[in-house]
């Protein structure tokens, strides 16, 4: 029995250096988008912002994209082998609800990733930063059904 501890934590200690690593690029993420929403207008030809925007545009995919090609993943795969039926369950509906903010970030960066018009950032960050709380709530409970709970 032991063994089979130890086993368990060599396997899946991996998971938390992975989801260690995501949620500082989640602080990353949210230091960036926090020095954006300060800002209450926008000029054209506001280069700083622009460069801004972009860089929040590189970060928020780098993270959504880690979040499904990666954490996502191993969460699940940590749950399979815990035969955790109940966990895969929730984790699934949450899973439902971080596709639907996937779609709001993707249209975020598909917007600003390539244009200096800035006329609608404010509106645009607003529903980012709502669809980015949604997202890391469930991907915090998703987090601890699928690995916090398997830890011990």
């Amino acid at each position: 029995m032991l063994e089979n501890c130890k086993s368990a934590r060599e396997r899946w200690g991996g998971v938390s250096e992975i989801i260690d690593r995501w949620l500082q690029s989640r602080q990353i993420l949210l230091v960036s988008y926090y020095h954006l929403s300060e800002k209450k207008a926008f000029s054209e030809g506001d280069t700083e912002t622009e460069n801004r925007v972009r860089h929040l545009c590189q970060l928020l995919v780098d993270y959504v994209s880690a979040g499904h090609f990666e954490v996502y993943q191993q969460l699940i795969l940590e749950g399979q082998a815990f035969d955790d039926k109940q966990g895969l369950q929730k984790a699934r509906e949450l899973y439902r609800n971080i596709d639907v903010t996937t779609d709001v970030a993707v249209d975020f960066n598909d917007k600003y990733q390539e244009t200096d018009d800035l006329a609608s950032l404010n509106p645009d960050l607003s529903q980012l930063g709502e669809a980015l709380e949604s997202r890391f709530s469930s991907e915090d409970r998703m987090i601890a059904l699928l690995h916090t709970a398997h830890k011990n």
